[in-house]
């Protein structure tokens, strides 16, 4: 098992990472669950999957599960599932020295942190994520959210785990587009920073999706480790540190809005689509080499993600998807900071980028053949 400090000043945590840690929940968790009753918001998927060890496991200790068991899918991190969600643990009289316990992927993760930040101006929670994406990505760093009509985790909270335990056993049961959607938060870290890693995944990706034990625990740690230090260094995402794991985010999130927040584009897929179309745009501005923005395209594509907008059939022009940008939450005096890239593993923040020039960019990309 790999242990990786995240060193928040004055709430520093660990992410405990290694296969077999959900039947040793109890251990992992030795001081945090005060109290009998232990509330966990899962969803039904999970639940079926992993809700039977996770019980055996609690009551063995002595404990007593409570379940939440919401749908799986985007549409879970709502007002109303926040609302319901919120009531179901004040019900349970959950205090603020009690942990609850997220067990789940990112919309979980998210909605039970968000539900944790705001209940009685704070409590704790764990976060034990099941699939990729959140392992690697949306279980370390504190950000939880909400969606709304007007766009994707407009509506959130800071607010850091206790603990996270990323059991590699539950990957097994994860279904292969899922598994690939979490492969995308993988890559993103060589491209963003470490050129080396990159080069690993592309010599690694495929053998460590198709279940390699060794290859597994060095991805998810690595990158775990990767996100930690920015972290660390940038919790508020105020120095612009932290923005740099938002590659292909700005991208992505316009894409999941037009396609519905569903699962016509997993949230994976779309930030996979989004990291081709920053390092094409980087080449288009004499930023990156083509070729290398090419490498990108080719990598994710042979992964079997999606590499271009043409496979979308999207029925939308540049202008729409840039429209859908304008209400990311980095908006800024009226400007969107974009994450591009020098080469891979050079991703810098560019606050001068021109939405009209974006829209015009998205126009070819979305005519552009294969």
């Amino acid at each position: 098992m790999a242990v990786i400090p995240v060193d928040i000043a004055g709430r520093p945590y660990e992410v405990h990472v290694g296969a077999g840690l959900l039947p040793q929940l109890v251990e992992h968790c030795r001081g945090r669950l005060r109290k009998r009753a232990v509330p966990i918001v899962t969803d039904a998927n999970v639940h079926t999957a992993w809700g039977e060890v996770v019980e055996t496991a609690l009551r063995a200790d002595g404990h007593e599960p409570h379940w939440r068991i919401l749908p799986p899918g985007e549409q879970t991190k709502s007002w109303d599932e926040l609302a319901a969600t919120v009531n179901w643990l004040l019900a349970l009289e959950v205090e603020r020295g009690d942990h609850v316990i997220a067990l789940g992927g990112g919309v979980i993760g998210d909605l039970t942190g968000f539900c944790a930040a705001i209940l009685k101006r704070g409590c704790h929670f764990i976060q034990i994520p099941t699939t990729l994406l959140a392992q690697v990505d949306s279980s370390v760093g504190g950000k939880t959210a909400i969606n709304t009509p007007a766009g994707k985790n407009l509506v959130g909270a800071f607010h850091q785990p206790s603990l996270v335990l990323a059991d590699l056993a539950v990957l097994e049961t994860l279904p292969q587009r899922e598994l690939l959607s979490g492969y995308a938060e993988v890559v993103k870290y060589g491209l963003l920073g470490d050129a080396d890693f990159f080069d690993w995944c592309a010599a690694n990706g495929a053998a460590m999706l198709a279940g390699d034990a060794a290859l597994r625990e060095y991805a998810v740690a690595h990158s775990v480790a990767a996100k930690a230090r920015v972290v660390a260094e940038d919790e508020f995402e105020r120095t612009g540190a932290r923005a740099l794991l938002n590659l292909g985010h700005t991208f992505g999130h316009a894409l999941e809005a037009e396609t519905g927040f569903s699962n016509t584009l997993l949230h994976g897929e779309a930030v996979a689509l989004g990291m081709v179309l920053a390092a094409r745009y980087s080449a288009r501005k004499e930023l990156m080499p083509p070729a290398s923005a090419e490498r990108v395209a080719e990598h994710v594509s042979a992964m079997g993600l999606p590499a271009s907008l043409v496979g979308l059939h999207l029925g939308c022009d540049g202008k729409a998807l840039a429209t859908h940008m304008l209400h990311d939450k980095k908006m800024d005096a009226g400007t969107l900071p974009f994450v591009l890239m020098r080469g891979i593993g050079q991703a810098f923040l560019d606050r001068q980028v021109d939405m009209a020039d974006i829209a015009a960019f998205l126009d070819e990309e979305l005519s552009r053949a294969g």
